[in-house]
């Protein structure tokens, strides 16, 4: 879409602010519930994370070779840059046993900063050219309690892509994007039973395994965009699905005090499924104010189980419930999205957004790795266009995350669940500033 004019007359942009403003505090205190959507991290940009994700139908920056390539065709026709820097803070979660008190338990809270990069090049005739470094995937997990400590004591994904786009222009109010995807996935996974609270395990008094792998896999992205109008556009993409294969070492050991049993070290793997990712939005531009409606879904039900494997078989061994597949039979999920954004002049631009993100996770497989739930996100930004080659942004995001209870049975030898999770949800902030040239 191109530039906003900025021609509406100043009785109309002193009422509108005011209206704007209003809007966002009445959708702020609607006491509505929510939670993530997986592991999936969907803002990756300092504009989508003022704009809860709402960045796919309008993308006029540098992000758009990520969020949607196709839209680089109508941006302007010079070097775009941006950088920026997004600090992600995980709260604590908070887990009540209903059967006993003595299996409450607390998540650590995680904090993590990621640096994000994406450029797009001039038009070399009907083409453009983009790059994007995104972190789209990622789980943490560390509980010390008992109950939890049986299956996540430590539970982590970090994945990192690469994202090389190209758009082409076969008319002038519709252009095709794709690029490649090259993906890079590092697990970490620490559990261990204890005797007690488990006596079960007797004569053992614990059993643990810690397993790490990494893997790398090529995928793919596609985007359309039509324009049929400069203050309008419908878009559409979608990000393949990637499975990754993350080979390591696992170390599993069985004690009965400090005497060990059993033990094994040796090679290890486990797979997890990035899943699919099919979007559908639309924005319209108002004088000053663009307004864009998205709406995703992530197919989710590609991730069926969990499997660990190892160099041996330990079926029928004390290590029997560590080679076992836990079902997780996750569901697609959809997402709901609207973004507002607002050019106060030619120098201030601000943001505000709102998501309603379902979960994929069933209550029958949800565990400590993941006690996910629905999500309401909310989210505002501001940029500050220093000069005609710089602009300066800040952006901040909550998500919000309701309570939920969760009876399910134990699997693969490990406890069930049966009490609510409360607190959790997450916080985003954004540092970012884009280059033009």
């Amino acid at each position: 879409m191109t530039e906003m004019k900025h021609d509406l007359p100043r009785q109309q942009q002193k009422k509108i602010g005011p209206l704007l403003m209003t809007i966002l505090l009445l959708v702020a205190v609607i006491p509505l519930p929510a939670t993530a959507a997986g592991f999936r991290i969907t803002n990756q940009s300092l504009g989508a994370v003022g704009l809860s994700g709402a960045r796919t139908a309008y993308t006029p920056g540098p992000d758009a070779s990520y969020y949607n390539p196709a839209n680089m065709h109508f941006s302007a026709d010079q070097w775009q840059v941006e950088t920026s820097l997004t600090m992600l803070d995980l709260p604590t979660i908070t887990y009540r046993d209903h059967r006993s008190p003595l299996l409450d338990a607390s998540s650590e809270s995680e904090r993590f900063f990621m640096p994000l990069v994406h450029a797009v090049s001039p038009a070399h005739g009907a083409l453009r050219f983009g790059f994007s470094l995104t972190y789209p995937y990622g789980l943490a997990k560390k509980w010390q309690q008992p109950l939890p400590r049986a299956s996540a004591q430590r539970f982590s994904l970090f994945v990192v892509e690469a994202n090389p786009s190209v758009a082409f222009a076969p008319l002038p109010w519709l252009s095709l994007g794709g690029g490649v995807r090259v993906v890079h996935g590092r697990g970490e996974v620490d559990t261990e039973v204890l005797n007690p609270p488990f006596d079960q395990l007797a004569p053992l008094t614990s059993l643990s395994r810690s397993s790490d792998g990494t893997d790398t896999r090529p995928g793919y992205n596609l985007a359309m965009t039509i324009q049929p109008h400069d203050r309008l556009a419908v878009a559409a993409t979608f990000r393949s699905e990637i499975n990754l294969d993350l080979e390591g070492t696992s170390t599993l050991r069985a004690q009965a005090g400090s005497i060990p049993l059993a033990t094994y070290s040796g090679p290890g793997s486990v797979g997890i499924t990035l899943p699919a990712v099919l979007s559908l939005a639309a924005a319209c531009t108002f004088d000053r104010l663009t307004v864009e409606l998205g709406w995703d879904r992530t197919f989710w039900s590609s991730f069926t189980t969990l499997d660990f494997t190892y160099e041996e078989n330990f079926l029928g061994t004390v290590f029997d419930g560590f080679d076992r597949p836990v079902p997780k039979n996750w569901q697609d999920s959809d997402a709901y999205r609207l973004g507002l954004t607002y050019a106060w002049d030619h120098r201030w631009t601000s943001t505000l957004g709102f998501a309603y993100d379902r979960t994929p996770v069933p209550a029958a497989t949800l565990g400590f790795e993941l006690p996910d739930a629905d999500a309401l996100i909310y989210s505002a930004g501001i940029r500050y266009r220093y000069s005609p080659g710089l602009e300066l942004g800040l952006s901040y995001m909550y998500h919000y995350t309701k309570s939920r209870s969760v009876t399910n049975n134990s699997t693969a030898g490990l406890p069930g669940i049966d009490g609510t999770f409360t607190d959790g949800g997450a916080h985003a902030l954004t540092l970012g500033l884009v280059t033009t040239f």
